[in-house]
């Protein structure tokens, strides 16, 4: 359009430069026909130029059409993002964390983790990653990192996965337990900070589920946020069974597949000492962030930076 709109105004242009030649009434006839003579040379010449010009335009339109094409079809998309939550939340903690990874283009699901145990977990997961197609970033929050240590294991195309991200999570090797992870002090979780509540044996093996007491949630999950808001949290918790802490891992992927861990500094659930050594024993590119055991509910930036650089290892 802008091609034609300029070589409208051209044409214009050629058309009336004779026109003003002829205004020049008092100009006798050999004076007259030399201006002539000197306009159509002036005309010939400008009309050159405006065509190389437009020529050399359209060439480099083309050229710019081609290669920005060519950068659409070389461009890889960018892996699906799982988020997969822990204990004694749901897949609403990694609402913030969602929004950000979508703003920046990538695809992510969190799915509904059952917290029924490790290795029907992992089965859970990796049912859903079959349905999946090209590179995947598994990120595991708490217990969610038990689950995707172990759900490449039973996967049907493991190779799909290209990153495991850690955020404030366990990170067991084969045949440890959940039990067998916090020996360090840091954890708050116990006796006096849970609560036993029976359930159906139909939906939970082991016949009851745990849940932190709302009393002590602040102080051992979210130290982070407000009261208000670990109320919220504290009231809409999903149990966990006590199978997790018991039953050994099978699979631990993280031999294997490139690792990143988020260390919580102030992480009450878990441990902050306990996080760095299963992060530096699973040689995983860390970072410490000043926060509770939900950081990603509070400090969601650098859990998405985390897991952006752990989607550019490709």
């Amino acid at each position: 359009m802008f091609q034609t709109g300029l070589l409208l105004a051209l044409t214009v242009m050629l058309l009336t430069a004779p026109a003003w030649a002829d205004r020049q009434l008092h100009l006798n006839g050999r004076k007259r026909m030399k201006i002539y003579r000197v306009a159509a040379v002036r005309q010939r010449r400008f009309a050159h130029w405006i065509s190389r010009t437009v020529a050399a335009v359209t060439a480099i339109g083309l050229i710019l059409l081609l290669a920005t094409g060519a950068r659409a079809q070389n461009a890889r998309p960018e892996p699906m993002v799982v988020l997969v939550h822990g204990g004694f939340t749901d897949a609403s903690a990694w609402d913030a964390v969602i929004d950000r990874l979508q703003d920046d283009g990538f695809p992510v699901i969190a799915p509904a983790n059952p917290l029924r145990g490790v290795m029907a977990d992992a089965a859970y997961l990796a049912s859903l990653l079959d349905t999946l197609s090209g590179p995947l970033v598994l990120v595991g929050a708490s217990e969610g990192g038990i689950v995707i240590s172990n759900a490449p294991g039973v996967m049907q195309n493991p190779q799909n996965v290209q990153a495991l991200v850690f955020v404030a999570a366990f990170i067991p090797d084969v045949n440890e337990r959940g039990q067998d992870l916090t020996p360090l002090p840091g954890s708050l979780i116990g006796q006096n900070t849970l609560q036993v509540r029976s359930c159906p044996v139909a939906s939970c093996p082991a016949g009851v589920e745990l849940y932190i007491d709302p009393a002590h949630f602040r102080e051992v999950m979210t130290g982070d946020l407000s009261q208000d808001e670990a109320n919220v949290l504290g009231a809409a918790q999903r149990p966990v069974s006590p199978t997790l802490a018991i039953e050994p891992s099978e699979f631990a992927a993280w031999h294997t597949v490139p690792s990143f861990a988020i260390i919580a500094t102030e992480d009450n659930a878990i441990g902050v000492a306990n996080e760095r050594v299963m992060a530096q024993r699973a040689h995983a590119k860390t970072v410490e962030v000043r926060a509770s055991h939900f950081v990603m509910i509070s400090r969601p930036g650098p859990v998405v930076r985390l897991i952006e650089s752990a989607a550019a290892q490709r």
